[in-house]
């Protein structure tokens, strides 16, 4: 296990120096700062209390950072579970997301110890963008709401739940609800426009530099909360909905759950276990070409199981890797996981000190923080972009938008990972191919009249290419048959299984089956499916050599 789980944390501290300490503290403090009202928001948004975001933060954010697999990647609560722990509460209720959420806890730490994290790098693009930018539009259909202050006992989960839900609340709309929320969104736009550092452009220097730490929504929350409480706005608070958020950290909680239980949970467990390696490793990497660095995937995905593992026991939700905090963490001048630890320190720190002043930030100034978050989260330029691409690619997308939206996030994933099946099982099929061979080249075939001949086939022979051999079936030569199989880079056993029936067919026939250019995972198949002890001495290592072989059958 030691060979297998080693934390990037210990290869961080070799050589490290008091100056990037510094460094890493400064920045540690500033993500600290920017996951605050993320965290909050996030755990109201999917259902939780907000101390839910807050103690994931600090648990989950410290244990990814010390046993992760990347330098300065940030975790902790993320906008794309809103809509799965959501799902789950209302579906199961507490305790099952709880167990859920340690399930998906043991399944990543799996995948990593099993060294499967490079596999999720083959989830297709087309679905990744599909079911993020899903999850963008329920994230800001779920804050309408608080954004327009409606009255709203029980929000359903589903999508026309929700609509229903709210075309019925619309008679408790809240102008002052409403007009604080959209000057906080405006306010964080405004911000980010004018302070944000922008790519190629020199370094801020005085206040302007401190201006660019610090986040839009911060600064919003601080204004709206300050506008609320000086105004006395009747618009509901954290305090007045929550009663407030406990300045120690909970204790451990066992909740009550069978083991049938884990039968209906099945599939909202691997979602949030393929979602939390999808997220995570994805912002991985993006953090590899911020820093210049290259993560190790499988030692992450056990950090994050660990950490999802361990987090829901003590009043937690899932976590994962976060890009949002961990550019800002890169960009704040974090270079080790020491930074990430700060962050956690810090917003341990907050729990403790600043806790009370909670109380009074208003709902609507969170739902104006998450509309933003929403959208930054989105890649709309790809609904743009569809025209571009052929046309299975666009109903992969669009299909898993509409089913993530509409229907089900897990049906979304599913469906997408079939559609991406299907298309690639066609484009390979359609790329592999078999030619026959003529006198143009191979002169000496020029006057066999059927008794010999030779075909060359190319790409794959898999159980979506087998009707290439049985199209051979049909039509065969009366003496000897040339199989020149060295431009095949790949043979499954469906396709090995074609080639025995041929060979099968050609024995009963008495035609000759000669079979060359075999070499590596071609010839390692044939020989442990029997290929090569059913066609016997008849397998040459080239082309000439086995036309040469034919033709001796030919005059015998």
């Amino acid at each position: 296990m030691a060979f297998f789980f080693r934390p990037k944390l210990l290869d961080s501290l070799k050589a490290y120096t008091r100056e990037q300490l510094g460094a890493d503290v400064a920045a540690g403090i500033t993500v600290g700062v920017v996951a605050l009202p993320l965290a909050m928001a996030f755990a109201i948004a999917s259902g939780l209390k907000p101390e839910a975001g807050l103690f994931t933060a600090i648990i989950a954010g410290f244990i990814i950072s010390a046993l992760g697999g990347s330098k300065v990647q940030i975790g902790g609560p993320a906008g794309a579970f809103i809509v799965i722990v959501y799902g789950i509460l209302e579906r199961y209720g507490l305790a099952n997301l709880i167990l859920a959420t340690a399930a998906s806890g043991v399944l990543l730490f799996t995948m990593g110890l099993l060294k499967l994290g490079s596999l999720v790098r083959f989830i297709p693009v087309a679905v990744v963008i599909g079911f993020t930018n899903g999850i963008a539009v329920l994230i800001m259909l779920s804050q309408a709401k608080d954004f327009l202050g409606l009255k709203v006992s029980n929000m359903p989960a589903d999508f026309f739940g929700i609509l229903r839900t709210l075309n019925e609340a619309l008679p408790t709309f809240q102008g002052t609800a409403f007009a604080l929320a959209c000057g906080s969104l405006a306010l964080i736009v405004l911000w980010q426009r004018v302070f944000s550092a922008k790519q190629g452009q020199a370094p801020a220097q005085g206040l302007r530099r401190i201006l660019q730490v610090v986040p839009g929504s911060i600064i919003a929350l601080t204004a709206a909360t300050l506008i609320a409480l000086g105004m006395h706005l009747p618009v509901e608070t954290i305090g007045s909905k929550f009663g407030g958020i406990p300045s120690e950290l909970p204790s451990f909680v066992w909740p009550e759950f069978s083991l049938a239980a884990l039968q209906h949970l099945s599939m909202p467990i691997i979602t949030l276990t393929l979602l939390g390696a999808i997220e995570s490793l994805l912002c991985a990497r993006i953090a590899d070409g911020l820093i210049g660095d290259r993560h190790n995937p499988n030692q992450e995905l056990m950090a994050q199981g660990v950490a999802n593992f361990v987090t829901p026991f003590f009043g937690g939700m899932p976590a994962t890797g976060t890009i949002a905090r961990t550019v800002t963490n890169v960009q704040s001048g974090g270079r080790s996981p020491i930074a990430g630890i700060v962050h956690a320190l810090t917003l341990l720190g907050v729990v403790w000190v600043a806790a009370p002043l909670a109380n009074h930030v208003p709902l609507a100034a969170l739902a104006a923080i998450l509309m933003y978050v929403a959208w930054n989260m989105g890649e709309w330029h790809a609904f743009k972009d569809l025209k571009l691409f052929r046309t299975p690619y666009r109903v992969t997308l669009l299909a898993v938008f509409l089913l993530t939206v509409m229907l089900d996030l897990t049906v979304a994933v599913e469906f997408g990972l079939f559609a991406a099946c299907l298309t690639f099982i066609y484009r390979i099929s359609n790329l592999s191919r078999v030619e026959e061979l003529g006198h143009t080249d191979a002169p000496a075939l020029l006057n066999q009249q059927g008794q010999v001949r030779a075909y060359r086939f190319y790409g794959a022979l898999f159980f979506g290419a087998v009707k290439m051999v049985e199209a051979i079936e049909d039509d065969l030569p009366q003496k000897a048959l040339v199989l020149d199989l060295k431009n095949l880079i790949y043979i499954d056993s469906s396709g090995a299984d074609a080639l025995l029936a041929l060979a099968q067919i050609c024995q009963k026939k008495q035609v000759r089956l000669i079979l060359c250019g075999l070499k590596h995972q071609t010839l390692d198949i044939a020989s442990r499916t029997g290929l090569l002890q059913k066609v016997g001495n008849n397998v040459w290592p080239d082309w000439p050599s086995a036309l040469h072989a034919a033709l001796l059958s030919e005059k015998s």
